[in-house]
């Protein structure tokens, strides 16, 4: 399964980053172009340990199942996935400035390592899971977008 510690994998998900234009539309969901990046940059600033979010209630009963559902195979991220409230965006924003921003972020995986993380829904997560989560999470908002 890919995940986000290759650095093959890191570049194929930048040249898809690349390709989003500020106009590009959903093919589902309520989110923009902008509001996708900004969302996508919080979850990965949670993983890396910049940002912290409260654990959700549901999450504590059905994290851990929800988890292993996503990451049992190589399929693809289900659309209209539920999202953390803290994490759903409004507004606008500069769209170039989080295209880069959420790169660097994904860059910066390379020498990633946080043993004692907890997901605010799907709770204790190891390293393997880490990286295969982020990258099913950013193959589902590219795909979300992609021309």
């Amino acid at each position: 399964m890919k995940t986000i510690f290759d650095k093959n994998t890191v570049t194929e998900l930048v040249t898809r980053i690349n390709s989003l234009q500020v106009d590009s539309k959903a093919k589902w969901g309520k989110m923009d172009c902008y509001q996708m990046l900004k969302h996508c940059t919080m979850s990965e600033e949670m993983f890396q340990g910049k940002k912290q979010y409260k654990r959700l209630f549901i999450g504590r009963l059905f994290g851990g199942m929800a988890l292993k559902g996503i990451l049992k195979n190589e399929n693809p991220m289900k659309q209209n996935q539920p999202t953390h409230p803290e994490m759903k965006i409004t507004g606008t924003g500069n769209f170039e400035n989080e295209k880069a921003k959420w790169i660097e972020i994904l860059q910066a995986y390379s020498s990633f390592s946080t043993p004692h993380f907890v997901h605010p829904f799907f709770g204790k997560m190891t390293q393997e899971q880490i990286g295969q989560y982020v990258y099913k999470h950013t193959d589902h908002h590219l795909r979300q977008f992609d021309n």
